[in-house]
């Protein structure tokens, strides 16, 4: 076999390598919760980062801090109908969602700015609603953050915690 060829199924090779690594998952790829909860269609749309051994609550996402709830862009919800969320009105429409979790309760914001990368410039004076709920330890570990809706909530549940939000 001639040099030329050699070099040309070496470039080749290297070539079908590098397109292969490129087709890798993201770190945190995105995701897509929809359900409907008292007749009101309800979409979250997020990235769906991984433990990955590190200590999440506390460490990774620290407490008493705003967090985009996610990975990358702010996760947004959005329902066609009005909600009733933990006893308080939202309204129709696309929201961005952060949590601040603490040690023992968490707070859940619904912000009208829905279109936001994590939450570097979250604004609070465009908070639509704010609600506080308690999370609940699981028995074990969720690798990748999920949403679930269910009949009447929305769980968010990562690593050991499941935190609940009531929805009617």
């Amino acid at each position: 076999m001639g040099l030329q060829k050699k070099i040309h199924l070496l470039f080749m090779a290297f070539l079908t390598i590098t397109l292969v690594d490129a087709q890798e998952k993201p770190a945190s790829p995105p995701a897509v919760a929809t359900g409907k909860i008292n007749g009101a269609n309800i979409s979250i749309n997020y990235s769906s980062p991984s433990v990955k051994g590190r200590v999440i609550w506390g460490e990774l996402v620290p407490f008493n801090k705003v967090w985009r709830a996610g990975a990358n862009e702010a996760t947004t919800i959005e329902t066609d109908k009005e909600l009733s969320i933990e006893g308080q009105k939202l309204p129709a429409g696309k929201y961005s969602f952060f949590v601040i979790p603490n040690e023992k309760e968490c707070v859940i914001i619904f912000n009208k700015e829905a279109k936001q990368w994590g939450a570097y410039k979250y604004n609070e004076s465009q908070d639509q609603l704010r609600v506080t709920v308690k999370q609940k330890m699981a028995d074990t570990s969720t690798e990748r953050l999920v949403y679930t809706i269910n009949k009447n909530s929305i769980v968010l549940t990562w690593e050991k915690w499941n935190i609940p939000i009531s929805v009617k």
